[in-house]
């Protein structure tokens, strides 16, 4: 059975008239938008800074404290974003809100765990 052909000789698809348009546009023009958008596009960018903090420190020679606070960082996106909303969210929102949540507590934790498991090594 053939399926219809929405497209045009110029190979434009042609959107289904069921679907109204919407503009990403802010509704009022004259109020600016203001970067992040979001409470959690904030936490993301506190999120991101810790990380390259923690990558200084890590250049410093002091890797398992750079490690460890990459880890409680992530560990911190996990506990915000189990608390914010989908839409308050932001960049913090990929999946759904538990699994979201579960690999960034699984990456935290396990980066966390690695630092401390991980012997000196002599030389080094």
């Amino acid at each position: 059975m053939a399926e219809p052909d929405n497209t045009d000789r110029g190979g434009h698809i042609e959107p289904p008239e069921s679907v109204p348009p919407v503009s990403a546009e802010p509704v009022d023009p004259e109020e600016p938008r203001r970067y992040p958008s979001t409470i959690g596009g904030a936490f993301y960018l506190v999120v991101l800074g810790v990380v390259a903090v923690a990558m200084v420190i890590v250049a410093l020679d002091e890797w398992r404290t750079g490690i460890r606070l990459m880890g409680g960082a992530l560990i911190g996106a996990a506990v915000v974003r189990l608390v914010l909303r989908r839409r308050d969210a932001g960049m913090l929102a990929v999946r759904h809100k538990v699994l979201d949540a579960l690999v960034l507590l699984v990456l935290g934790g396990a980066l966390i765990f690695l630092a401390g498991s991980i012997p000196d090594q002599p030389g080094f």
